[in-house]
């Protein structure tokens, strides 16, 4: 896990990779190469992980000297790639998986992109084609951003890991980008589009490459998918799928714990994490045990110890417990803010930022973690609107009744609401059009009834923008919804959380959901091994009998990283809050209705409305906006 950066027709500033040392404490290169577009600069941060030796230094050459490497990312199965070209005569001078990928470019250019297993994102300088290529893992794991006045007809093109390393370049406005931050302030997206939320900084989206020639004098840029968005369809059963997905599971948790440094793990105490620390600890060495972080608080609502404490004792793990507080939330809130570019939607990044940080005092450079399975196995409840209405479409409506009233024992899901969200939708537009509106009244002040949002907003909602993008139809279904969930929306910007919180300590995040024979596998199954009546991620729970405790195979609240914001905000942060919202309409008055976003806060500070995530939104705006001067 590293950081990079690579520039075409600008001045080569090497402050451009320092900004992310971060990313990289173990080593730092720049090299400048010329062009007819003008200078060609690539720079690099290093943490060391696999091959430690300065043998793994970057930007990496190719014995020919044609080729020239930046790269952030683990290749997983470079082991298996430098058997099969060593098969070919190609001698190798070091361990790493980063001369395995230079030289897989140089035997198979473009193709060697689906043979690489793992997460990824790149550039390599072709001093004989006099192109930049860039490419970045199937689902976006790792990031890599674009911007530059060359993207318009200019002649300047740059790529970076994170953002504010572009801010400033000729074509970067420093004004937000409204639709995007639209999306953004009202369903708490980002990440789901190849825009950002800064005018004129793109990101290169997951399973995309591009190349830039620069034999006309000005960069060029293509933009290509190389990798196809959306799934096939298996249909096996239940046993069948259980059986292959644990096999799967397990092949990738065995490859991800490929290191030459220390490996742990995140564990929340839910199914996602669980299971990888569990698969983990049958493959360390006799004698050794994995170090788990696990965040924990003292408000029962969202403390999951229980089940942490069910999974140490399982695993026999070295257990390492943090403890939140609501007094470091703002203390650290500027910090997280500028090492993640971006408003961030909740609380909850805060408790992995905490998370992150313990690792790094405990020793740990590698942290598995549970990202991925939610997207792929519709482990979010806004699957079951989709579910039911399925069920609905089908006439099955015995098994919608039962459905209904599982989730309303199961997890609390009012059946008026239930009502609204799945069978609302399927009544005749006169009918469920009066019925919206009185459901949205009840429920939602007008806090962005601006003529700039109307002007300039996203009225489509960030899935339509998203879905139409990839050239994908709206979610009808769970898979559907699934594989929109995997390519277009949600994961992406939980990825960018992640990778961001663990950099910002130098610790490289792996995500073993996300090997791509595990997706492929999870998003061609159907809807019956996803949800099953109040039953979520079944073929997983299926999967787990025999590896994890049962109290946690069978649990099904769910939590994840949450924090308990309704007692911080009501209580220590109250005035924070308050405070934090005057100083976002103050710094942009024309983005918000005022006294929309006021009752907002009021409303739920006061205890007459639930606690949400958009009071936060509103708030960590501000601090974005004043981080980075950011303009509307």
């Amino acid at each position: 896990m590293c950081g990079l950066f690579g520039s075409i027709g600008f001045t080569p500033d090497p402050s451009r990779i320092d900004i992310v040392a971060h990313r990289g404490p173990d080593g730092r290169g720049f090299t400048v190469h010329e062009s007819a577009a003008g200078p060609v600069a690539l720079g690099h941060r290093r943490l060391a992980i696999i091959d430690v030796s300065d043998a793994g230094l970057q930007p990496m050459g190719d014995p020919s000297g044609q080729c020239e490497l930046v790269f952030n990312g683990e290749i997983y199965n470079y082991i298996e790639l430098r058997d099969e070209m060593r098969g070919k005569g190609e001698v190798f001078t070091s361990g790493s998986d980063s001369e395995v990928l230079l030289r897989a470019y140089r035997i198979w250019g473009e193709d060697c992109l689906p043979r690489l297993r793992g997460m990824f994102a790149f550039l390599i300088w072709d001093r004989k084609r006099q192109q930049l290529f860039a490419a970045r893992d199937r689902y976006g794991i790792k990031p890599l951003y674009l911007a530059g006045d060359g993207l318009s007809g200019g002649r300047g093109v740059a790529f970076a890991s994170e953002i504010k390393q572009l801010l400033g370049l000729a074509g970067v406005s420093g004004r937000m980008n409204i639709p995007r931050v639209h999306d953004f302030l009202a369903n708490g997206i980002t990440d789901h589009t190849a825009e950002t939320l800064f005018e004129g900084v793109m990101q290169v989206r997951g399973g995309e490459c591009i190349i830039v020639e620069t034999a006309s004098g000005r960069p060029v840029v293509t933009v290509r998918r190389w990798y196809p968005v959306g799934a096939r369809d298996i249909h096996i059963t239940e046993d069948e799928a259980a059986s292959r997905f644990r096999d799967l599971l397990a092949d990738s948790v065995k490859l991800h714990l490929r290191s030459d440094v220390r490996v742990g793990s995140c564990l929340s105490g839910g199914l996602d994490s669980s299971s990888i620390v569990c698969l983990m600890s049958g493959m360390m060495p006799a004698g050794e045990r994995i170090n788990t972080i696990s965040a924990c608080y003292a408000e029962k609502s969202v403390d999951e110890k229980p089940f942490m404490e069910a999974v140490v004792a399982h695993a026999g793990t070295e257990p390492h417990y943090i403890f939140p507080r609501a007094e470091d939330l703002f203390a650290r809130a500027s910090d997280i803010t500028w090492h993640q570019d971006e408003p961030f939607g909740s609380t909850s990044i805060f408790a992995q930022w905490c998370v992150f940080e313990e690792a790094r005092k405990v020793g740990v450079k590698v942290m598995l973690d549970g990202q991925g399975a939610d997207e792929q196995l519709a482990g979010y409840h806004s699957g079951f609107p989709f579910h039911l209405s399925r069920l609905m479409r089908q006439g099955r409506l015995t098994e919608v009744v039962r459905t209904m009233l599982e989730r309303r024992d199961m997890h609390g899901a009012q059946l008026a609401d239930q009502i609204n969200r799945s069978i609302v939708p399927l009544l005749p537009e006169a009918i469920a059009a009066p019925l919206r509106r009185r459901h949205l009244a009840l429920t939602q002040e007008n806090w962005l009834g601006t003529d700039l949002i109307r002007s300039k907003g996203n009225p489509d909602g960030p899935m339509a923008v998203a879905t139409r993008t990839l050239g994908l139809e709206p979610p009808t279904d769970l898979k559907s919804l699934c594989v929109a969930m995997t390519f277009a929306s949600n994961l992406q910007m939980l990825l960018h959380w992640e990778d961001r919180n663990s950099m910002a300590h130098s610790i490289e995040a792996r995500v073993p959901f996300l090997d791509h024979p595990l997706v492929e596998f999870s998003l061609a199954l159907g809807n019956e091994h996803k949800i099953v009546r109040g039953d979520t991620k079944r073929v997983l729970r299926r999967a787990m009998a025999g590896v994890l405790p049962e109290i946690v195979r069978e649990r099904r609240d769910k939590l994840g990283f949450q924090t308990p914001e309704d007692i911080w905000f009501r209580g220590p942060l109250r005035g924070l809050i308050h405070d934090g919202v005057e100083a976002t309409l103050s710094r942009y008055p024309d983005l918000f209705n005022a006294a929309g976003a006021r009752a907002l806060r009021d409303g739920m500070l006061e205890g007459r409305r639930p606690v949400q995530a958009s009071l936060w939104r509103i708030v960590n705006l501000g601090l974005w906006g004043e981080m980075f001067s950011v303009s509307a």
